[in-house]
């Protein structure tokens, strides 16, 4: 006989139901995919529909809700459903007012004064056209046009050269049938590279910045960029470690001359795919999902809807409910149960667009009360430290939908638009015993590294002196850490040559 046993077991598991997944899902999108997946859902749901008459519907709600202060009411007697047996209850879906009960199910997302805008569709021309465009000006005849549209089909967004040479060859002939030899194909690149913006199709940095400079030479014949050139052709390495004066022995020239030739360089697009007025990448808008105003000295917030229409149930489906229930026919059973499932989910939709509203402006309203003297000020030193932790303790929700709000969520207030996540930080212990936040340290370290003196540059070794002494015990690694997240290069990458000679 096999050992077979039966056993009980007691454990604790975290389900998710569909309706919660949903929310959780819209709390995280910013305004404008919000936009995108209600449309979405209005085309796949038919019970949900959009408001078109919104002084019609203030009007009905504002109609409705005297009535319903004078008892007036009028109980709906139609009670009877097509199976007793089925597992809901016809009355959730149907109105106590017959005549007017669309306003139980909207979304109320905005106001009377609310101005409505609309986002107009811009169809750009992109870079690649912007350049093929310049191709076909070119004496160029059938198969040397084929080789320079792919040339520039292989172009990334910075506008350098993906593929070598060889690698265009064979795909010429495997996509295009076409037999080039690379004599052929570095003709068609030459004149690539003559095209705007300068420096296109280079396939590296010092290249680019060579073509950038044989151009201006080109142009200004009167000009003398001679050792601009020598300086990228024989001592790019040098350039881009900044030894200056390693450049300044093998060139012989001075430390004035260096200079001026190391501010045309530095003049010089590093990424000429993005120079370009015509395109490249597409704009990208910050559409604020919080507004933050000082009025009389006091703070007011208020949470942008205009993105957000009126959600209703459609009332012609609230009526076939209706009709179908009075039905014994099998076919009036199914097409109530698909009716109701219509419903269902047009109605959790809705109360998940109305519970995202409400967290959203509950979890801001947190942010901007612990975070008062920053927003009254714009001082980033008043800026306090928090953490997801402390705003979920505030409002009595989980960290993970404190996070969900504060990811890609952008706040417009009198100092400027930020990016949500951006208020929270962790704070350290000054030598006061007083706990601050990171920002107020990365805020020194910027303006110590401001006032450096940029031939010799503060090390950081020399700024975690500088902070300590300023009463916030941080180690050097610490320095770097903050030093990088602001974006700020190692001491000897911020070196300058000095004007005078020595």
């Amino acid at each position: 006989m096999s050992n077979q046993r039966l056993t009980q077991t007691q454990r604790q598991e975290l389900k998710l139901s569909p309706q919660q997944i949903q929310l959780l899902k819209l709390l995280q999108l910013p305004l404008i995919e919000l936009e995108q997946r209600i449309k979405e859902e209005i085309e796949a749901n038919p019970a949900l529909e959009e408001s078109e008459n919104r002084e019609e519907f203030d009007n009905d709600l504002n109609a409705e809700n005297e009535q319903g202060d004078n008892g007036e009411h009028d109980d709906y007697s139609e009670e009877e459903t097509f199976n007793r047996d089925e597992e809901f209850d016809l009355n959730d879906y149907l109105p106590e007012d017959e005549d007017d009960y669309s306003y139980k199910l909207h979304a109320n997302n905005y106001s009377s004064d609310d101005e409505q805008f609309e986002t107009p569709i811009v169809n750009e021309e992109t870079f690649q056209d912007y350049l093929i465009q310049q191709l076909g000006y070119r004496e160029l005849d059938e198969k040397q046009m084929v080789i320079g549209q792919y040339i520039v089909g292989n172009l990334d967004d910075n506008g350098y050269l993906s593929r070598p040479i060889p690698n265009l060859i064979d795909d010429l002939l495997f996509t295009t049938n076409i037999e080039a030899s690379e004599a052929d194909v570095k003709e068609v690149l030459q004149v690539v590279q003559e095209l705007d913006p300068p420096g296109i199709a280079a396939f590296n940095l010092q290249e680019c910045l060579l073509i950038q400079l044989n151009r201006l030479q080109e142009d200004n014949p009167t000009n003398d960029y001679s050792l601009c050139i020598t300086i990228i052709k024989d001592c790019f390495e040098e350039f881009t470690k900044k030894h200056y004066d390693k450049i300044a022995k093998k060139t012989g020239a001075s430390n004035k001359t260096l200079k001026i030739a190391l501010d045309e360089i530095l003049k010089l697009n590093p990424k000429p795919g993005d120079a370009s007025g015509s395109s490249i990448k597409n704009i990208h808008y910050i559409t604020p999902d919080f507004f933050i105003f000082i009025k009389d000295g006091e703070l007011e917030l208020s949470l942008d809807g205009r993105n957000n229409p009126e959600l209703k149930v459609n009332k012609d489906y609230v009526q076939m409910l209706r009709e179908y229930s009075k039905s014994q026919k099998e076919q009036m059973k199914e097409a109530a149960t698909f009716v109701r499932q219509k419903i269902d989910a047009a109605k959790w939709f809705i109360e998940a667009i109305n519970q995202r509203q409400r967290t959203l402006y509950t979890t801001m309203h947190a942010i901007m009360e612990m975070q008062r003297s920053y927003f009254l000020t714009g001082d980033e030193t008043q800026l306090k430290p928090m953490i997801l932790k402390d705003i979920a303790e505030k409002v009595g929700l989980d960290i993970s939908t404190i996070s969900r709000v504060a990811n890609s969520k952008y706040v417009q207030t009198p100092y400027g638009t930020f990016l949500l996540k951006t208020f929270f930080s962790e704070g350290i212990t000054n030598n006061e015993g007083e706990e601050i936040s990171t920002h107020e340290i990365k805020k020194i370290l910027k303006d110590c590294i401001g006032s450096e003196n940029k031939q010799k540059p503060l090390t950081d070794e020399e700024i975690m002196i500088i902070l300590k002494e300023k009463g916030y015990p941080i180690a050097r690694r610490t320095v770097a850490k903050y030093r990088e997240q602001l974006g700020i290069p190692v001491a000897r990458m911020r070196k300058e040559v000095p004007e005078d000679n020595v």
